[in-house]
């Protein structure tokens, strides 16, 4: 049986993190990606001669496990790293961990111990990484994604860097036209490539959408990252990157015969930011690569350091995107200056400007800023967007979701304007703000101001322009308008024709509404029936990613045609259902095919005993209930009694036990104490009926564990009778599309529970007039006055 994905990573994580000890996470994360590497290149190419890696006798993961509890372990294993490293130029690479350190690992047994638990955790059946890929199923870069995202998580601000989130490495590799790429001849850069997350991101793309192996360089000055990134791109079969540790400022690697920088097809990178030591080793001044004719960057501050040298990194048709802070938009001096002559030259195509928080080492908010050359002297204005708005709390960081990663693509590559969240901005009205690239300044992404009507408060009455702002909702539901409103005796103001508490009634039981229900779920059922016959087709080896990535694009494009619903909310359901159950559905069912035993047993994972009960034990279920019920009336008979007579001088008091309970223990016991008391005849009569209770609630639980007991057992029996249409049946129509019917429903919900909270609102707010209240504060002032002149005071 396969095991689940989402289990299989977090339990990855789970025994990583446990043996790390007090270890930072930053360096733990050399000892943890070396052993998933070495298990890498083991289960890929040993025993092959003419395998891309070589995978000598004596350094191999098999000899890593013929370790465990081995009292050397720790030599033992930098001996095999090394031989591995030697084998294949690897030193200095994947030989910077010292797995023999007793200040990071422990001493004597505690070494052992550690390092043979480490050592077990991918000694895994289920981390098999010799087929990685080759059925579209990267088991080895999802796990490293997620131990990547945890050791960022953990390392601390400023550890963390070596991580670009995969979200926004997403979007960066999909705005960068990546998918034109046309063959393997073109290049790849990031100079300052971390772990070289972003380039991988870059590379799947053009791979996954052009078929182009595009060829990868990246430079970054950190030993043990640079390090990473070489392990990263073999781990990810990009075995021929040429990755070179040095500081891309000062020494960069990539220079043509000619003296001057290497140029490249795409760039991408996240350099620090507003790093302050960034000319050390070399005069900007007299620079020997010309990246600075636009003007020098202050002392101080290198973001627009790392932009210059990204852009004379571009070929004149090239294209990058690179993270920096917001500050780069609208500081003035040297900056100011720069930017200008960048905007002038039409070098930049686009400004995504991101949520806060969402990076690993630190929490200001930053931008994307989208280059491109190839199209620079025809451009008349830069696309931006406001996409700050769009995340999720993740622990203590925020994190795009699926819906918003799409929605920035879409509106980027298809340069939709959408109001508070995108537009093409003219140049000539950036130069009319001198070069200010600020987002706020161009797309006003605040709530418009909820204002109160001074008139309306004062005379009564619900403002039209209030009722007006909805006109999204009538323009849709057009005579839930008249049938909530009606005029009153001004004109700009109308008044509402039913009560408050019936407003949402009125809204759901209007035939508008029921017809806009109605085409909600006319468009679910045609995505439903276009897709259903995918659902119901996965085959062992079949492609899980490639079947979400059709399905979930199929329901977007679908529900874009509604009114009232945002498409993305819908997708997002999908996706985030997707993540949490259906993939792990998926995976099981291409590894296993549709079977509802597993080694014998049910497949609860995949079929969940309730998902069998309701079409098949359905009076069963009902008869349960019902002694359910029974079983809960005499709980509450129980209840009322010990409410109304078990307190401190209640007849029931002294039957309890030290901690207040009523138990048939203690019942009986007083019973018997009070047996030949003739003025405990009301108690003696309490405590019988009670423990009547006792028995009746005893005995209806037994019936009820019985009827379960005996469900169970039929239920269990059941999966052994299903053939493959009931499973198919239960998995993709009760569990599946069930789950993303509800989801949908949950989104019409929410726009009726909308409309009815405004309206709700603006009735509340003027349902009484100043006068009105007026009158009755005065009303309220004189009846307390005639009291207190009743008691023999008077208010002057």
């Amino acid at each position: 049986m396969a095991i689940k994905k989402s289990e299989l990573y977090s339990s990855l994580w789970k025994s990583c993190d446990e043996l790390r000890g007090g270890m930072d996470a930053s360096q733990y994360k050399d000892y943890v990606l070396v052993l998933l590497f070495v298990k890498y290149v083991s289960d890929k190419y040993a025993g092959q001669p003419d395998a891309l890696l070589d995978v000598p006798d004596g350094g191999s993961f098999s000899d890593m496990v013929a370790l465990k509890g081995d009292k050397e372990i720790g030599d033992k294993l930098n001996k095999i790293i090394s031989k591995l490293a030697e084998a294949n130029d690897l030193k200095g690479v994947i030989d910077v961990a010292d797995f023999n350190d007793p200040d990071k690992l422990g001493r004597g047994k505690d070494m052992v111990d550690r390092l043979s638990n480490l050592v077990s955790i991918f000694d895994n059946p289920a981390l098999d990484f010799s087929s990685n890929r080759a059925e579209g199923d990267d088991i080895l870069g999802d796990a490293y994604e997620y131990l990547m995202r945890h050791f960022a998580t953990e390392s601390g601000k400023s550890k963390g860097q070596f991580y670009t989130p995969a979200e926004v490495s997403r979007i960066m590799a999909k705005v960068i036209g990546i998918d034109s790429a046309t063959s393997s001849d073109q290049t790849i850069y990031d100079p300052t490539c971390g772990s070289g997350s972003l380039l991988i991101k870059a590379h799947d793309e053009a791979k996954g959408s052009a078929g182009v192996d595009l060829t990868i360089y990246g430079q970054e000055m950190d030993n043990a990252t640079s390090a990473l990134a070489k392990m990263n791109m073999i781990l990810h079969d990009c075995p021929t990157a040429e990755i070179w540790r040095d500081n891309s400022l000062s020494s960069p690697h990539f220079v043509q015969p000619n003296g001057y920088l290497k140029t490249f097809d795409f760039v991408v990178a996240n350099p620090p930011f507003s790093t302050k030591a960034w000319s050390n080793g070399f005069d900007p001044a007299n620079d020997l690569y010309h990246r600075f004719d636009y003007g020098t960057p202050p002392e101080k501050n290198g973001d627009y350091a790392f932009l210059l040298h990204i852009l004379t990194s571009l070929k004149s048709t090239g294209k990058g995107a690179v993270i920096l802070p917001h500050g780069v938009l609208f500081r003035g001096g040297a900056e100011g200056v720069i930017r200008k002559r960048i905007v002038q030259q039409g070098y930049i195509k686009g400004i995504i400007g991101l949520p806060a928080n969402l990076f690993y080492g630190t929490g200001i908010p930053a931008c994307v800023i989208v280059l491109d050359k190839g199209h620079a002297a025809a451009r008349k204005g830069i696309f931006m967007i406001d996409a700050s708005k769009g995340y999720v709390k993740d622990g203590n960081k925020n994190r795009l979701r699926a819906q918003d990663i799409h929605k920035i693509v879409d509106a980027f590559n298809k340069q939709t304007e959408i109001p508070k969240f995108s537009r093409l901005v003219p140049v000539s009205e950036i130069a009319d703000n001198d070069f200010n690239l600020n987002i706020p300044r161009y797309i006003d992404s605040s709530e418009p101001e909820d204002l109160q009507d001074i008139a309306a408060h004062l005379l009564g009455g619900i403002p039209n322009h209030d009722i007006d702002d909805l006109a999204g909702y009538w323009e849709v539901l057009p005579n839930v308008r008249s049938a909530l409103f009606g005029a009153t005796n001004r004109a700009a103001y109308s008044e509402l024709k039913v009560p408050a508490s019936e407003i949402k009634a009125t809204i759901f039981g209007h035939a508008e509404f029921e017809s806009f229900i109605e085409t909600v779920h006319s468009h679910f059922d045609e995505w439903k029936e276009g897709n259903h016959s995918l659902l119901s087709g996965i085959k062992v080896g079949d492609h899980p990613k490639a079947l979400i990535e059709t399905i979930s694009e199929s329901l977007l494009d679908t529900f874009k045609a509604v009114p009232l619903l945002d498409a993305y909310d819908v997708y997002q359901h999908l996706m985030t259902y997707w993540a949490e159950t259906m993939q792990d559905d998926v995976y099981m069912l291409v590894h296993d095919g549709w079977t509802a035993l597993a080694d014998g047993k049910p497949n609860t994972d995949l079929m969940p005993t309730s998902l069998i009960v309701g079409p098949y034990f359905n009076e069963e279920a009902k008869a349960i209930e019902q002694l359910e019920a029974e079983r809960d009336a005499i709980s509450r008979q129980m209840e009322e009694l010990d409410e109304e007579h078990g307190g401190e001088d209640g007849l029931l008091a002294d039957a309890k036990t030290e901690k207040s309970k009523l138990t048939k223990v203690t019942v009986k016991a007083r019973l018997a104490e009070i047996k030949k008391d003739s003025d405990a005849a009301d108690e003696q009569k309490l405590l019988n009926k009670y423990l009547e209770l006792i028995e009746l609630e005893a005995a209806a639980s037994r019936k009820v564990k019985d009827a379960l007991r005996a469900l169970d057992a039929k239920v269990a029996a059941q999966y052994s009778k299903l053939t493959e249409d009931d499973t198919k049946t239960l998995v993709v129509d009760d569990k599946w599309l069930a789950t993303l019917a509800a989801d949908v429903q949950t989104e019409l919900d929410c726009v009726s529970q909308a409309l009815t909270d405004r309206i709700k609102e603006l009735a509340d707010r003027y349902a009484t007039p100043l006068p009105k209240l007026t009158d009755e504060v005065d009303a309220l002032a004189a009846r307390v006055d005639e009291h207190l002149k009743k008691m023999g005071f008077a208010c002057n």
